[in-house]
């Protein structure tokens, strides 16, 4: 998270109102969150994860150039 300059509370942002859901196109268990974040730009975070019982299990996250909000 440190390299790519991700903060915690981007990351829980991202989770708690994400702007768009997918699946993942790899595996079907993971889910793709994004959100836009205004204070880094208004850049889009992917943030990869999956439920673990009452939890969230986060696989990655980082800043996405591609994708359309």
């Amino acid at each position: 998270m440190g390299d790519r300059r991700i903060l915690l509370a981007y990351i829980e942002a991202t989770l708690a109102n994400p702007g768009m859901v997918v699946p993942d196109k790899n595996d079907p268990a993971l889910i793709r969150s994004y959100k836009r974040i205004e204070e880094y730009e208004g850049r889009a975070l992917r943030v990869v994860h999956r439920p673990d019982g009452e939890d969230i299990f986060v696989v990655t996250a980082h800043w996405d150039r591609g994708v359309k909000l």
